[in-house]
């Protein structure tokens, strides 16, 4: 194993690990939690199960008080290689009614991760496929290791990109051109060129990867709570309405909704003495 194939985990504070059948649920004492795929010996694969345990797992964490959650995939290999192959004969085998209960599961289990009211930062490591990149698309921030090779592989098995929330997704990010090129040719997007189109944020070293995740996590959580939760709020709502009027109201109010928090005096007291801020999210 060499470090440019083995992120390193950084020493983490004193920390609660739950352990869910496909997932790691880790809550920190430093505000910052992190959910890990944990299916290594069969890539992060994502089977049925996974999907309901995406919400549950949102539903644990939150309310925790967690400022920033980190996902990532276990082991060396994958970030999360998409649906597992194994568990398709179980689908193919599913009614029209019950094929769409299965997929309002796992559109809700992305979902849930997506609208966590505090910021999500995927740390990518090798394939980010299909249902994988789906659930990179449902963090806000993601960083990529060399390795990383996404793609919205859907239609090499026969179905549309139009799946998990990644057509919505990719057109923002990307454009409509570029997301229309990826989801209609299923190709692999390298990790520079996923940074050069803005698929992720930044590529870092491999040995550097839940580091530089870690560090972010922690300066996001080092700002006001409900600053930092308002300002998710904002731009994931304004992604959804095409008034410029609208996206006014909604950011208004929410900056009514702060003025009326201890963290804004506080941190306009520290500034005026010249020391850090002491955010406690009340």
């Amino acid at each position: 194993m060499t470090a440019t194939d083995s992120p390193t985990v950084p020493t983490a504070p004193a920390r609660t690990v739950i352990e869910l059948e496909t997932l790691l649920l880790e809550l920190r004492a430093d505000g910052v939690a992190g959910l890990t795929v944990n299916r290594p010996g069969r890539a992060n694969s994502q089977t049925v199960t996974m999907f309901h345990e995406f919400t549950d797992a949102a539903l644990a964490v939150r309310d925790t008080g967690a400022r920033a959650l980190i996902l990532r995939g276990a082991g060396d290999r994958a970030f999360c290689s998409g649906f597992d192959l194994a568990e398709v004969g179980a689908i193919q085998q599913m009614g029209v009614r019950e094929f769409l209960r299965f997929q309002e599961a796992a559109t809700g289990g992305l979902a849930a991760i997506r609208q966590l009211p505090f910021p999500v930062i995927a740390a990518i490591h090798g394939p980010a496929v299909g249902g994988g990149l789906a659930l990179a698309l449902a963090a806000d921030i993601r960083l990529a290791a060399p390795t990383a090779k996404l793609s919205c592989a859907f239609v090499r098995v026969g179905l549309s990109c139009g799946e998990l929330g990644t057509s919505w997704q990719l057109t923002r990010l990307l454009g409509y051109g570029r997301a229309a090129e990826l989801g209609f040719t299923g190709r692999i997007v390298g990790a520079a060129e996923a940074e050069r189109i803005g698929l992720v944020n930044r590529v870092v070293p491999s040995e550097d990867l839940f580091a530089e995740a870690d560090a972010l996590a922690a300066a996001i959580a080092g700002n006001s709570p409900g600053g930092v939760r308002m300002s998710k709020r904002a731009l994931l709502r304004n992604q959804e309405i095409s008034s410029y009027g609208a996206a006014l109201e909604l950011e208004n109010r929410g900056q009514a909704l702060l003025t009326c928090t201890e963290d804004m005096p506080e941190a306009l007291a520290a500034f005026t003495e010249g020391r850090a801020s002491r955010f406690t999210g009340r």
